[in-house]
C-alpha cells in the first residue's frame, strides 16, 4: 500500500532516492536561493508518494525530516520553519500550512484526499 507524505531534505537526497518512489514532487525552500548552489546544499520540501518501506528507510535517513500528518494539529519543527520562511511559514504552523504556503509556488503539493 502506498503512502504520501511530505519531507524536508536537499536536493541531492532527493535525487539519490526517486528511483524508490511511486511518484514525487518538490519546491525549493528558499526560491531566491542560488540555482548553483551545490545540490547537497539547496533545501527542498518533497511530496513522496511511495510504500510503507520507502517511507520507513527516508524516516531513518537523517538527511530526510518528515512532517507530520497534514491533518493532525502538530505543528512542524522549527528548523522546517525557519527553512520554508521564504514561502511565509511562521514558527507554529502546522502540515496543512506548510502545504499552502508551498502549493502558491507548486500548485500539485497542495494536500488533497484522495
Amino acid at each position: 500500500m502506498h503512502g504520501r507524505t511530505y519531507y524536508l531534505t536537499t536536493l541531492d537526497a532527493w535525487q539519490r532516492n526517486t528511483a524508490r518512489f511511486a511518484s514525487s514532487h518538490f519546491a525549493h525552500a528558499d526560491p531566491g536561493a542560488s540555482s548553483s548552489a551545490p545540490p547537497g546544499t539547496i533545501m527542498i520540501v518533497a511530496f513522496v508518494e511511495a510504500d510503507e518501506g520507502v517511507h520507513n528507510a527516508l524516516a531513518a535517513d537523517p538527511e530526510w525530516e518528515s512532517l507530520p500528518h497534514p491533518l493532525t494539529n502538530k505543528s512542524v519543527s522549527p528548523r522546517v520553519a525557519a527553512a520554508l520562511a521564504a514561502h511565509g511559514v511562521a514558527t507554529g504552523a502546522n502540515t496543512f500550512d506548510v502545504a499552502e504556503a508551498i502549493s502558491r509556488a507548486h500548485p500539485i503539493l497542495r494536500y488533497r484526499v484522495y
